[in-house]
């Protein structure tokens, strides 16, 4: 039985990945520093949740000890500079570290499409110095970069159903932006797949297989939760204004000008890069899948679960 440290376990794509992982036979240690975070988890078989900061060190290196690989799904969509490097970079650093330690060679890193040293946005530049720090570490490395992941409970297209329920019109920067949105259970699936020693190149680009504005997606998410609004595109000037007043308002913005410089390049798959076919998956349409979670009364969740087995 392989024994597996799921870094991010807890969180939207990291349940995902803990049930797939779970389901191949697998012990996991799943470390939370909130353990309320965590029971969405402990139903699973074979699963050890952990209460630990994985951003400390000595205890990251007690952690990687006695297992036989990694996964690293650990990432923040906003923050300073300060901020993205403490988690997609020292945070890689001190994996690095960990694993030479313990003598654990492998390792499966979820990144982001549109990681890039040279990237528009803070959290495109800092990802991709997380993936070259793991990548220096000597380490047997796997790295997914997924686009935009969507699913029942996600934060994308929900969002965007749920604000169109509230305000009458949608004022969106970044509308003509392009993005290729995978489904988390194809993603987790990939995981799983490069966890069970699946022969594939050390990057993979996750994404689906219809490519979509961001004027589109909005609204897809409006008329499948009977919402749909009028979009109102908003020059890149107007929309830095407003993604600062979502900064300054209390909780994690919806928004944030960092986000919108991620939007200065499309999202999409880079011609020639390996994607997920090459782990013999055929990556779900988008189209398909949300209107079934997006729907007013929310979705059959038995029908969420029906369309997710049998995926590994």
């Amino acid at each position: 039985m392989q024994r597996i440290l799921v870094l991010g376990g807890t969180g939207f794509v990291g349940r995902h990945v803990c049930e797939k992982a779970a389901g191949m036979g697998c012990r996991l240690t799943v470390p939370t520093r909130h353990p309320d975070t965590g029971k969405s988890v402990l139903t699973l078989p074979w699963v050890d949740l952990v209460v630990a900061d994985v951003h400390d060190e000595s205890a990251l290196t007690q952690l990687v000890r006695g297992h036989d690989a990694v996964i690293n799904l650990v990432a923040i969509l906003h923050g300073n500079e300060d901020a993205f490097d403490h988690v997609h970079v020292a945070l890689a650093q001190k994996l690095v570290r960990a694993c030479q330690a313990a003598g654990v060679r492998r390792v499966v890193h979820v990144s982001a499409l549109g990681a890039s040293v040279d990237g528009p946005s803070m959290y495109q530049r800092s990802k991709a110095r997380g993936e070259a720090t793991l990548a220096a570490g000597g380490l047997d490395l796997s790295i997914l970069r997924p686009s935009v992941i969507f699913g029942a409970g996600d934060q994308f297209l929900n969002l965007f159903a749920k604000l169109q329920s509230v305000f009458p019109v949608m004022p969106l920067a970044g509308a003509g932006t392009r993005f290729q949105p995978v489904w988390v259970e194809d993603v987790a699936q990939a995981v799983a797949k490069l966890l069970s020693g699946a022969h594939a190149p050390p990057v993979i680009e996750a994404v689906g297989p219809d490519v979509f504005t961001l004027r589109q997606l909005v609204q897809l998410a409006g008329r499948a939760s009977g919402h749909m609004r009028p979009v109102l595109a908003l020059p890149m000037a107007l929309g830095r204004v407003q993604a600062r007043l979502m900064e300054l308002a209390p909780g994690a913005p919806l928004m944030s000008r960092d986000n919108l410089d991620s939007m200065k390049v499309d999202n999409i798959a880079t011609p020639g890069m390996p994607d997920l076919s090459c782990l013999g998956i055929q990556a779900s349409a988008l189209a398909a899948i949300a209107p079934s979670y997006l729907q007013p009364d929310g979705g059959d969740p038995m029908l969420h679960r029906r369309r997710s087995a049998g995926r590994f």
